[in-house]
Formats: structure tokens, sequence, C-alpha cells
């Protein structure tokens, strides 16, 4: 009897060798170099690393929001199979721009227009996809609202008479107005105080169970990712350096960047540890790598980190995925890794 075919579901989002180069008078910034990587439907997809690695710059390469001095590169970016590099810019804007991706992007004062009302900014976004009165689109509003935890009434406000929570959740309603298969969150908790940015991850966390839409979350905040996503990618030098599901990529860490990060966590199981940096600087990125990005800030680094930039390493069936060449000894890296003496070197 021949056993019954398995399903192979396709990925929401695919893409394969993503990289993103600036000209600059100095050279080519390789901003985003050899980014791979497969989002599910209804997944929430975090992005983690520090300032300037380049997570801003890979998710606005998707939507192609870049200046002019980017050039963009890609073997593959297959949205439900739809190739978004080939699309002329006009299709993508008017398909996929909002109405299937949309953007919580990291300032929500700068990303409302401050001489028209909040209320007014939405339904334009709606009507410039959808074919529905204005009346129509103000009752969504007030749906999105209800959401997103704001009073109706506030949909006559404008952007300065939101606070700084109130706004962010006001940008977030604008982007579930068309359903989107896929919302980008950028940074959508840095500037506001933490009762604020708790309030913001619950109405987040209240959403994701009414939606289907997934979530690509992109955060310097370990805490945030390590709550609010299924999966991380570790992002380090315009690379993932690691990636794997959230809970054995902090349970079992193959990375230093990945263990560097983690010291730098205040964890509730030892209240008053001290936190230890990662010392050095990012690198520039002004031409091709030659070596492992982290190497020049990596206590575990050897001759091998620096003649050459380590390849994708699948482990545990392909589900962990690191870029390291002393990956095998990863077990003892994580206890020495704890020591503040192992990173002064």
């Amino acid at each position: 009897m021949q056993a019954p075919k398995t399903e192979t579901k396709q990925p929401l989002l695919s893409v394969r060798n993503l990289g993103v180069a600036y000209k600059t008078a100095q050279g080519p910034v390789h901003a985003v170099s050899n980014i791979s990587f497969d989002l599910a439907e209804n997944e929430v997809f975090g992005i983690a690393g520090e300032s300037g690695c380049g997570k801003s710059t890979l998710i606005r390469s998707l939507l192609r929001l870049l200046p002019d001095s980017a050039t963009v590169s890609a073997d593959a970016c297959l949205y439900r199979g739809q190739d978004l590099m080939g699309l002329p810019d006009a299709r993508f804007r008017k398909d996929i721009l909002w109405s299937e991706i949309s953007l919580v992007p990291q300032s929500a004062m700068a990303s409302f227009n401050p001489v028209y009302r909040v209320g007014d900014q939405i339904i334009e976004s709606i009507r410039a996809h959808k074919s529905v009165s204005k009346a129509e689109a103000r009752e969504r509003c007030k749906a999105l609202f209800d959401v997103v935890g704001l009073e109706a009434g506030l949909l006559d406000s404008f952007p300065h008479e939101f606070s700084g929570g109130m706004r962010q959740r006001a940008m977030i309603a604008m982007a579930l107005s068309l359903d989107p298969g896929l919302i980008v969150m950028d940074e959508p908790t840095t500037g506001l105080d933490v009762l604020v940015q708790e309030r913001i991850l619950r109405r987040i966390r209240e959403i994701r169970s009414e939606i289907k839409s997934s979530i690509i979350l992109i955060t310097h905040d370990i805490a945030v990712i390590a709550e609010m996503s299924d999966r991380i990618a570790i992002m380090y030098g315009g690379e993932f350096m690691e990636q794997a599901s959230a809970v054995d990529l902090f349970e079992q860490p193959y990375h230093p960047y990945t263990l560097g990060l983690k010291n730098a966590f205040p964890s509730i199981r030892n209240i008053g540890a001290e936190l230890i940096s990662i010392p050095g600087s990012p690198p520039t990125l002004i031409g091709p790598l030659q070596s492992c990005p982290f190497a020049p800030r990596c206590p575990f680094a050897v001759a091998a980190c620096r003649s050459a930039n380590p390849e994708i390493v699948g482990l545990e069936g392909g589900q962990h995925q690191v870029r390291c060449v002393r990956h095998a000894d990863a077990v003892g890296f994580r206890e020495q890794a704890k020591e503040k003496a192992v990173w002064q070197f």
C-alpha cells in the first residue's frame, strides 16, 4: 500500500541570499549580505542585533523603501510564490505595499502628517487600495482603534494630541487596516517608557490572537524578542549569525555573539548579577568581508575566523543555523562566556 503524500506548505515569504550595498565615496558599504530565511503563515519572526547591524536596511529592502544610493540583489524573494524583485514599481505599490505587506516604523510621530487628523490619514490609506466609501472606511477605522485599545473619538485628533504610546497604537491600527498577510514592525517600542512598552507589547500579543497576519519584529531588545517571537535571527555586520526557534536560541545558543547579547540582558533568575558588555565596535562594512565580522570582538576567535567569512551551517536537521567555524565547541563557550574576564581580551 502506497503511503499518503504529505503536503509541504509553502512559506509566506521566502528570501535567499539577499544583499544591499550603498554607494559611498570610500566604496560600497555592504549593509546586508547573504540573508536567507523563510517566514511561515501566522508566525512571528524576530530579528535582533545592535544598532547599525543592518536590521532596518533589510526590511526596507523588502518594502522597496531604500534610497537611490542602495543596490539590492537576491537569488529569490518570494511572497506567496510571487517574485517581489521582478514586479514593476507601480504594481508593487498598488498590489503589495500596505495591502499585503505593511510597516510599523520606528518613529510613529514622524510617520503621521502633523497637519492632518489621524483618522483621515488611515481612511486615505484604505481608500487608496480599496473601492469603499469614506463612511465605510471610517467604520473600519473605528473597529481598528477598538482592536488596538483606542477610543473611536480619537480619530478626529491630530498626531500631536496623542501620547507616544497612543501614536504607536494608531500606527499599528494603520498597518492592520487592509488585513495584510505580513506586518513588519521596526523597533515598535523604541523611545517609549517601560510601562508604555509593556502595554504596547501586551496589545500586540492580543492582536496576534485575533488576526492571521505574520509578523517580522525588528529590535535590539532581547527581552522583547524573547517574549514575542516564534523564531529568532541574530544579526551582526549585515549577516545572520544564528537563526533558530526562540526556545532553542536561548537554551542552546551556538554563536559567541548570541552569548554576548545574553550577557547584556538582565535575568530575573539572577537579580543583581553584573551585566557583561561586548568590547569593541561593529565593522565598517566597506568592501566585501574577508573574515568573520565578529572576529575582532570575539574572545573565542582563532586563525580560521580571520582568514575567511564562515558559511552557514545547519544543525538539528537544519532547524538551527549558525555562522561560526567553532560551533562544535559551543557547549564549553556557554559556560566560559558567563565570566567577565573572558570578554576582557
